[in-house]
C-alpha cells in the first residue's frame, strides 16, 4: 500500500512538494535568521519560526476553503480591506515616519497588506463577471483602474511607495492576462515614463526621492543615504562563491550591515553561504512560482486562472523586489524576501497566498477526478 493510503484524504490531497519546498525556503531562513543574532534564538530565529508554524496552519486551513467563496467574497472583502485604508489615514497608529497601522494594542493591523491580496482577487472576480464580447471595451478598463488605483493612492499616502507598486502590479496583471489590448499597456508604459520627472519632484517625499539619487549613484554619500545599500554590496561580493562560513559574517555580526535580519537578509545569508546557497534559495523561489503557474493553468474557472496569476505574481514581485533592491539594481523600498526575511506581515501575505492557490488547486483536482 501507498504511504497516502494510511493518511486522511484532506491531508494526502495537499501539494506535498510544494509545503515542503516552502517549510525549507523557511527553515533555510531560521538558519540565517540564528546567524544575524550572533548564534542565539532570541530574538528573530525562535519569533519567526513561531510566525511560520502558526501560518503554515493558516494556509493549509484555506487550502479547504472552496473556490466559490474566494470568489463570492472578492467584492466585500475588498471593500472591507478599502475601509481599513480609510481608517489608517484617519487614525493610523505612526512609527518611523509613516502611518501604516492600525494600533489593536495586542496586535498592530497593516490594511495594506491584505490589499495585495483583495486587489487581485477583486479585478479577478470583475473580469469574470463581464462578458467576453465586453473586453476590449472601456468598460472593461476604467472599473478595474478604479478597483486599483483608489488603494494605490491611500498607500502613497502613508508613505510606502513598495507596497503601492506591489498592489498596483498585481492588478495590472490580472488585467494583462484577461486579454486587454496590448496597446493600452504599452501606451500606459510611455505615458508613465513620461511623468516620471512630475512624480519624482511632485508625488515622491523627500526620503524617496533620495532613495531614487542614491540608487543611480550609491557612492555619492557612502555613509548617509547611501549606507544600506553599499554595506549590502559588499556583504554579497564578500561572501564569493563559498562563503564565509555559518556564523562567521563580518558585516551583519559587527552591525556595518543594517536591517540585515529584515530587508538586507539576503545580504546576511549571501555573505556566510556564497554563490552555493543564494543559487539553491533563488531556485526554491523560482520551483514556487512554476507551482503558482501550474495552478493558474489548470483551473477550470477564469476566476480561478485569473486570480492564481495574481497571486503568484505577489510573490514574484516580493522576491524580485528585493533581490534586485540588495544587490543595487533597484532603489531600496522596504519590501522584504518572503518566508526568510524577519516579520510577520510579508509571511501572512504570502502564506495567505498559498492557501488560496491551494483551494484553487483542490477545486480543478475535483473536477479533473469528475
Amino acid at each position: 500500500m501507498k504511504p497516502a493510503q494510511f493518511l486522511p484524504a484532506p491531508v494526502a490531497q495537499l501539494p506535498w512538494r510544494m509545503l515542503f519546498l516552502v517549510m525549507a525556503i523557511a527553515g533555510f531562513g531560521l538558519v540565517v535568521l540564528y546567524s544575524a543574532a550572533g548564534g542565539s534564538v532570541t530574538p528573530w530565529a525562535l519569533n519567526q519560526g513561531v510566525r511560520f508554524g502558526f501560518f503554515f496552519a493558516v494556509a493549509v486551513a484555506l487550502s479547504r476553503v472552496p473556490e466559490r467563496w474566494f470568489r463570492d467574497a472578492a467584492f466585500p472583502a475588498y471593500a472591507l480591506f478599502l475601509l481599513l485604508l480609510f481608517v489608517v489615514e484617519a487614525v493610523g497608529f505612526v512609527g518611523k515616519g509613516a502611518q501604516r497601522w492600525i494600533d489593536l494594542g495586542f496586535i498592530r493591523l497593516q490594511p495594506s497588506e491584505f490589499m495585495k491580496i483583495g486587489v487581485v482577487l477583486a479585478v479577478a472576480r470583475f473580469y469574470d463577471l463581464l462578458p467576453a464580447g465586453e473586453i476590449r471595451r472601456w468598460t472593461a478598463i476604467w472599473p478595474a483602474g478604479l478597483l486599483i488605483s483608489v488603494p494605490v493612492v491611500l498607500v502613497m499616502l502613508q508613505p510606502d511607495l513598495g507596497t503601492s507598486l506591489m498592489i498596483m502590479g498585481g492588478g495590472v496583471i490580472v488585467m494583462f492576462l484577461a486579454g486587454l489590448p496590448l496597446r493600452l499597456f504599452v501606451g500606459s508604459a510611455l505615458a508613465g515614463a513620461a511623468a516620471i520627472p512630475f512624480a519624482y519632484f511632485f508625488l515622491l517625499h523627500e526620503y524617496q526621492r533620495k532613495r531614487v539619487t542614491i540608487f543611480l549613484e550609491p557612492e555619492a554619500d557612502p555613509l548617509g543615504a547611501g549606507y544600506h545599500i553599499t554595506q549590502s554590496k559588499i556583504a554579497i561580493g564578500s561572501g564569493g562563491v563559498f562563503g564565509k562560513g555559518f556564523l562567521q559574517g563580518t558585516q551583519s555580526h559587527l552591525d556595518y550591515l543594517p536591517e540585515g535580519h529584515t530587508d538586507f537578509v539576503f545580504a546576511t545569508m549571501a555573505e556566510e553561504w556564497g554563490l552555493l546557497g543564494g543559487l539553491p534559495l533563488i531556485l526554491g523561489f523560482v520551483l514556487l512560482l512554476r507551482w503558482g503557474m501550474g495552478v493558474a493553468m489548470r483551473a477550470e474557472t477564469r476566476f480561478g486562472r485569473l486570480t492564481a496569476a495574481g497571486l503568484t505574481n505577489t510573490i514574484f514581485l516580493y522576491f524580485s523586489i528585493n533581490l534586485l533592491m540588495v544587490m543595487g539594481l533597484a532603489p531600496v523600498v522596504g519590501i522584504p524576501l518572503p518566508l526568510f526575511s524577519f516579520g510577520g506581515s510579508a509571511m501572512m501575505t504570502v502564506m495567505f497566498c498559498l492557501g488560496i492557490l491551494m483551494s484553487i488547486d483542490r477545486a480543478s483536482s475535483l473536477s479533473l477526478r469528475w
